[in-house]
């Protein structure tokens, strides 16, 4: 037997597409696999104020990574993060699957493995006790204000 593709092999290209390798991983990833991901923040993390320094240190110390970002997020939530990539020389791209939901909302990932342990970027308890207080110094003002 030869290796040479089959009919049925060319038919089965023609009608299904090319085969893709861990496809709900790449779905999710924004394109990309796991095992090539720098960081990734989720939705959530993309649409709160201001960016990560944590990503901004990973765009500046990474210069070959590319940038995904989840082109179902307003742009007023991504331009940040693209002014970062632009000012480091990131490559990025805007990814737009209407096939798949996803709730990652931006990758830094290689075209090749790193196999890096964690990926996600957690929000550290400090930031959080801070918005916190500055939520409260902003309400306590508002009603010194009021009345």
């Amino acid at each position: 037997m030869s290796n040479k593709p089959s009919i049925d092999d060319y038919l089965k290209t023609g009608i299904y597409g090319m085969k893709e390798i861990k496809p709900d991983e790449r779905n999710r990833f924004l394109g990309t696999l796991r095992e090539r991901i720098v960081v990734a923040l989720t939705q959530q993390q993309v649409k709160e104020p201001g960016t990560y320094l944590e990503v901004e240190e990973l765009l500046r110390s990474n210069p070959k990574a590319k940038l995904y970002l989840n082109g179902q997020i307003q742009y007023s939530y991504l331009s940040d993060y693209i002014k970062l990539a632009n000012k480091y020389g990131n490559p990025f791209t805007s990814v737009t699957n209407k096939q798949s939901k996803t709730d990652i909302g931006l990758v830094l990932a290689y075209d090749y493995a790193i196999e890096k342990e964690e990926v996600f970027l957690e929000k550290s308890r400090e930031s959080t006790k801070e918005e916190e207080q500055n939520k409260e110094s902003i309400i306590s003002k508002f009603f010194k204000n009021l009345f």
